[in-house]
Order: structure tokens, then sequence, then C-alpha cells
């Protein structure tokens, strides 16, 4: 699975970085980093939890 992101969507709240640290960081300015877009299959749970949490519906998973 990868992880893409809509960046006009996104707004840098960091909530997909609380949920899944290791896949998400928000820099200094406010803008969202994507620090693995490959998710494995014992990350895919929080990574999808990350995903489904975001307000702006920013994130998406695909295969």
């Amino acid at each position: 699975m990868k992880i893409t992101l809509d960046r006009a969507k996104c707004t840098g709240l960091g909530i997909c970085e609380s949920l899944a640290p290791c896949h998400f960081e928000v820099d200094d300015g406010g803008v969202l980093l994507v620090l693995k877009e490959t998710v494995s299959e014992s990350e895919r749970g929080e990574v999808e939890e990350a995903v489904a949490g975001c307000p702006t519906e920013a994130l998406r998973l695909a295969d």
C-alpha cells in the first residue's frame, strides 16, 4: 500500500502525525511531510487510522 497526499487539502493539523509518527511529520512551517510512502502490512492499521482521522480528507491509501 502507498500513501498519497493532496497538498491542496492539507492544513497541517498534525492528527496523522500523532497517530502514525513513523509515516508523517508536520515541519516547523506547518507543512506535512510524508516520511514513508510505502506501508507494510504490520503498519497498515496505524496508517489507516491516521488517514481516517484526517479532517480535510487530504490522505488516501492506494494499492
